[in-house]
């Protein structure tokens, strides 16, 4: 079955991941430079399985070569969005933001007023510059999580 393209910005598009994406997923998530030091851990070891992109809304960001450039996963009960990862050398060029807004038209598709986002430190900032508001702080929960993180909310202009 081929995949629907659902957006197209500047030589990117968006389309809904397949179960054979999940080992480049995979790599996006632990080659991320965002999770280098002391956040390396959360990273390690790692794995978006096929499975896992078969049950989720996962999409993906490629470029006229097929490459993948970011995805976004998200959870329609309650929603959540689950991962978001850019590579890095495409960061700073509207990959995200280009992500960001699929991922609200998503979720405004499915009936949601809002996307919960469990940010990571770092990702705050941009989160924030796409129009999540912070809600609160998600403690730590060591071994797993050794930092707390910023709770944001991400509107939608959907739902009830």
């Amino acid at each position: 079955m081929r995949a629907r393209i659902t957006g197209r910005h500047g030589g990117v598009r968006i389309r809904r991941a397949l179960a054979r994406d999940a080992k480049r997923l995979t790599r996006l998530v632990t080659s991320s430079r965002a999770y280098e030091g002391p956040y390396a851990p959360m990273v390690a070891g790692y794995k978006v399985g096929p499975d896992y992109v078969e049950a989720h809304v996962v999409h993906v960001a490629v470029d006229d070569d097929g490459r993948i450039l970011g995805f976004y996963a998200l959870v329609l009960s309650p929603p959540e969005l689950d991962l978001m990862f850019v590579a890095d050398d495409v960061q700073g060029r509207g990959v995200g933001r280009f992500l960001i807004g699929h991922l609200r038209e998503e979720a405004y598709r499915a009936g949601l007023a809002a996307v919960r986002v469990v940010a990571h430190p770092p990702a705050e900032g941009f989160y924030r510059s796409v129009g999540a508001e912070r809600t609160g702080t998600v403690a730590a929960r060591p071994p797993a999580v050794m930092w707390d993180r910023p709770d944001l909310v991400l509107t939608t202009g959907g739902g009830p």
